[in-house]
């Protein structure tokens, strides 16, 4: 039988490319997002030979439950797969009611109406290890929560609303926590698209605080394929960390782009104070994931980066058009 998934925030960078992962697995999908569809630069699913097994719609979730309640009742999903989220960090100090709107409050009221359809499996909330606050070791899966940022707040509060929902209803919640996910068709403004396409420009980015803090990157790919297996074969309840085992600070990533593309590295930045708030290492460990559901990374950063600026490459006419910096709907 053809699985049926939808996946809320489907305009997004994680959210698309699950999209385009699930229609190569002959999956029907139906996508919501708060806005239209755009430019398919941004969205690979466009691109899909198997796109009539997609319909998207535009729903609001801070305005129009019924619509998107109506939707889920004619599709009838087996998987709700939920990316929504007002998601950068230093911006939420700015209008934090918006990342409180949306984060939580909005959040709250989607899942009360959706944990009402009993034909849907699996709800996968797709949270952050923002949550955790910086840490110093390897982070395993847990609510051990400190958040900095009024994002990050927001996220851990509706993680800990949709676990006692488990603990107290076995409502079908699993949540996934990421590493820092890259990769062709992501937005301009993050941290990756950003270097590459001001490499190519000829401009300098800000490094904040001298890009000290360190991360782990992962592809695009490895993500939703492990979206995927948590989906089907992952337990309600669970958490699930998905990330390389490789750290690598912000700056020595600029660095290695700046190798890639033969540019020097001071030519690429202007070091800038660090943003407030900000989380100075996230280390995931993901060998839940690996043992039980026998997932791995295929795609290391080296690779990972060359495929980004091939797309950066093949689509430089359009891009470099493009606005670099986030630009904050409500």
């Amino acid at each position: 039988m053809q699985k049926k998934f939808l996946v809320l925030g489907s305009n997004s960078f994680s959210g698309s490319n699950f999209i385009n992962f699930l229609l190569k697995k002959n999956c029907k999908v139906i996508g919501v997002s708060r806005s239209n569809e755009y430019n398919k630069i941004y969205l690979p699913y466009l691109n899909s030979s198997s796109l009539k097994s997609f319909k998207f719609f535009k729903v609001n979730i801070n305005k129009d439950i019924k619509k998107l309640k109506l939707i889920i009742k004619k599709f009838r999903p087996n998987y709700v797969v939920n990316y929504i989220a007002q998601g950068m960090v230093a911006e939420s100090w700015s209008a934090p009611e918006d990342w409180y709107n949306t984060n939580v409050l909005a959040q709250v009221r989607l899942y009360k109406e959706l944990f009402k359809f009993k034909f849907i499996k699996k709800f996968i909330h797709v949270t952050t290890p923002e949550v955790y606050g910086s840490c110093k070791g390897q982070i395993k899966e847990n609510f051990n929560f400190n958040p900095s940022t009024p994002y990050a707040i927001s996220r851990a509060a509706t993680d800990i609303h949709l676990k006692k929902y488990f603990e107290n209803f076995k409502s079908p919640v699993i949540f996934t926590r990421t590493a820092n996910v890259y990769g062709p068709h992501q937005q301009l403004y993050r941290i990756v698209p950003k270097v590459l396409l001001s490499a190519r420009l000829k401009k300098k980015i800000n490094l904040h605080g001298g890009g000290i803090s360190k991360r782990s990157f992962i592809f695009i790919d490895d993500v939703s394929a492990a979206t995927y297996l948590i989906s089907t074969k992952g337990k309600i309840g669970n958490t699930y960390h998905i990330s390389t085992k490789k750290i690598i600070s912000i700056k020595n990533l600029v660095k290695k782009i700046s190798k890639m593309t033969k540019k020097n590295f001071y030519s690429l930045v202007n070091i800038s104070k660090d943003r407030i708030g900000k989380d100075d290492y996230y280390n995931l460990n993901s060998n839940k994931i690996r043992k039980e559901l026998n997932w791995r990374v295929k795609v290391d950063i080296d690779d990972g980066l060359k495929r980004t600026l091939k797309w950066i490459d093949n689509n430089f006419a359009q891009l470099k058009r493009e606005k670099l910096n986030y630009i904050h709907k409500k």
